[in-house]
């Protein structure tokens, strides 16, 4: 999907680098997420000035939605734990993408509840964060991805033991398309290079 969406023209190919999978096992297995995302703005427990929700946003969170969390940078704490994965199942989400932090890990493998993080921490939210907005526009940026990815509110996000990917709405039957035709590309390569042939000419003559 990163692939096409290159082809695509999307940033990185939608792809949030540093997150990865904890839940319901540590980046193996065949656990996948898909939907749209509900998203998390966070702020500095200290910023004033940023408004605050009306009501706990994981009880907004809608059926079949990915939730997606954005924690503001250099914080140690964590931002979501094993008590908001019970309610978010209870509610029928898909899984849970924090750019930031999580603890209470055991918790969410017994729930065999989905969760993709930057890592993990034992520091409650107290203090140190606070929810500002939901379902709003949030930037996402890594180490080797200055250029800030937006993920909006109903962004189509997939998500499994290889990573997360996010992919803008307008774009979903186009990026299907490439991605059907790479895949037969790829089993006909792999019948090939089964069958003793060279990758280098193999990959030459199939991907064009």
């Amino acid at each position: 999907i990163a692939d096409a969406l290159v082809k695509l023209k999307v940033p990185y190919g939608g792809y949030l680098q540093g997150l990865s999978m904890y839940s319901p096992e540590r980046e193996v297995g065949s656990a996948k997420i898909f939907g749209p995302a509900f998203t998390v703005h966070m702020v500095l427990e200290s910023d004033t000035k940023a408004p605050t929700p009306a009501t706990h946003f994981v009880d907004s969170i809608p059926k079949d939605s990915v939730i997606f969390l954005s924690q503001p940078k250099k914080t140690i704490n964590s931002v979501w734990g094993g008590l908001m994965s019970t309610r978010a199942q209870v509610l029928g989400s898909q899984g849970v993408v924090i750019d930031g932090y999580f603890r209470d890990i055991n918790e969410h493998k017994d729930l065999n509840f989905p969760l993709f993080a930057r890592g993990f921490s034992i520091v409650a939210s107290n203090t140190f964060t606070r929810t500002s907005a939901i379902n709003v526009p949030v930037p996402f940026v890594s180490e080797n991805q200055t250029d800030p990815i937006t993920i909006n509110p109903g962004d189509f996000i997939l998500a499994d033991a290889d990573g997360v990917v996010v992919i803008p709405p307008p774009l979903v039957e186009q990026c299907l398309k490439l991605c059907e035709e790479r895949n037969e590309v790829d089993k006909k390569t792999r019948e090939c290079l089964v069958n003793g042939e060279a990758f280098g000419p193999t990959i030459a003559r199939l991907r064009k």
